[in-house]
């Protein structure tokens, strides 16, 4: 069955028809720039225009950059303040007359990860890490979902971990990935102290490049590359999708 999945970002929106039983895609992707300011009118008039683009019928999941519970949305860091308290899922149903479910984009990742790519046949406390502009994490016990839980806000030497294990702080500072692979085995360090997960997979860009910043790592847990990149997001909103 084919489902559209769509991975609503600060700088792009991008979506897809997924086959949930394969996680493959089944059509090219579709990309637009994110609207600025990213309005709750704006933003879905512009997932609107990806449903638009491939005709589409049928049910919708969308990865949306916020923590969202009961399909209202609680937080923004990379869209406009004016999201909060907004009931998503009604909101892409009014403008597309299709069923829709928008879930915190790490979560759609990880849901991704976790049915096709490096997590698959895991049992256990799986954290999967996303390292980019900051740090997104998604939990899974016994191959379940805990949603919504940041743990890139968690406090690391007096700030959030992200300001401090981020990729964009290595870029920033210029740290080679020795100097770098540190900063990050600091933050899973006070993951498995806190969490004793059984598995740790590394996602976003620099995950291409883990053997340069892996051998830093003295954590306990298992700790691998994400399989899945760009096109997780995607996969992972369209398993959430309401089938």
């Amino acid at each position: 069955m084919d489902v559209l999945g769509i991975d609503i970002g600060g700088t792009g929106i991008k979506g897809a028809p997924v086959n949930i039983k394969t996680g493959q895609l089944t059509g090219e992707r579709h990309r637009i720039l994110t609207p600025k300011p990213a309005t709750p009118e704006a933003v879905i008039a512009t997932a609107a225009d990806i449903v638009k683009h491939f005709d589409w019928k049928g049910p919708i999941g969308c990865g949306f950059p916020a923590v969202i519970k009961y399909s209202v949305v609680h937080t923004a860091s990379n869209i406009d303040k004016s999201w909060i308290g907004v009931n998503a899922d009604e909101k892409m149903k009014q403008a597309t007359g299709q069923s829709a479910v928008f879930l915190n984009d790490a979560d759609a990742a990880g849901l991704a990860e976790m049915q096709f790519g490096a997590g698959k046949g895991h049992e256990g406390l799986v954290i999967i890490v996303t390292l980019g502009t900051g740090i997104g994490t998604s939990l899974f016990i016994n191959g379940v979902l805990v949603p919504n839980t940041e743990l890139g806000h968690i406090e690391l030497q007096g700030k959030d971990a992200e300001l401090h294990a981020a990729e964009s702080v290595r870029i920033k500072k210029d740290l080679n990935w020795k100097k770098w692979g540190v900063l990050v085995n600091d933050y899973l360090c006070v993951l498995e102290a806190l969490l004793w997960p059984d598995l740790i997979i590394i996602g976003g860009g620099a995950s291409k490049k883990h053997a340069r910043f892996f051998p830093q790592f003295t954590v306990k847990a298992e700790t691998v590359p994400a399989q899945l990149r760009n096109g997780a997001g995607i996969v992972g909103a369209a398993l959430a999708a309401p089938v």
